[in-house]
């Protein structure tokens, strides 16, 4: 396990951590595999069109996944993040040529005694799509 960060040090609303992630179609079979999740949804057009979508949808998991990436290599370890939760407000399209780049700005939240809570801002193309997203790391 790594040094924590300095909870003496940190004040609420600084950022912590600031990523981009730039999701491909091939991000999308590379995770179907990984996770079991085989729905067409994530890699076919013809069947997200068939059910109304307005395309090739990111799974919702991987996006979470990957929002929560820049906390755990703030904290130096995975084992700090002791809670992790969101809301999926917006699907991310992951276009054929051009994929789709999310967005992900980590602020400190609150502060507490043995840690923090870390305040996700989740975006693809300027619109949030996991809303209340809040990891709480353990620092004490």
């Amino acid at each position: 396990m790594s040094t924590a960060p300095d909870l003496t040090s940190l004040t609420v609303g600084d950022v912590i951590a600031e990523q981009t992630y730039a999701l491909t179609r091939d991000s999308l079979v590379r995770y179907a595999g990984a996770s079991g999740d085989f729905n067409p949804i994530h890699y076919r057009d013809d069947v997200a069109a068939s059910v109304g979508l307005p395309g090739v949808l990111a799974h919702g998991m991987l996006t979470m996944g990957l929002a929560v990436q820049p906390v755990v290599a703030w904290a130096g370890d995975p084992a700090r993040v002791v809670d992790y939760q969101v809301k999926f407000t917006r699907p991310v399209v992951v276009d054929p040529e051009t994929g789709a780049d999310v967005h992900v700005v980590a602020k400190i939240g609150q502060l507490a005694d043995d840690g923090v809570r870390v305040d996700l801002t989740v975006t693809y193309e300027g619109e949030t799509v996991l809303g209340k997203a809040q990891v709480r790391v353990f620092l004490a």
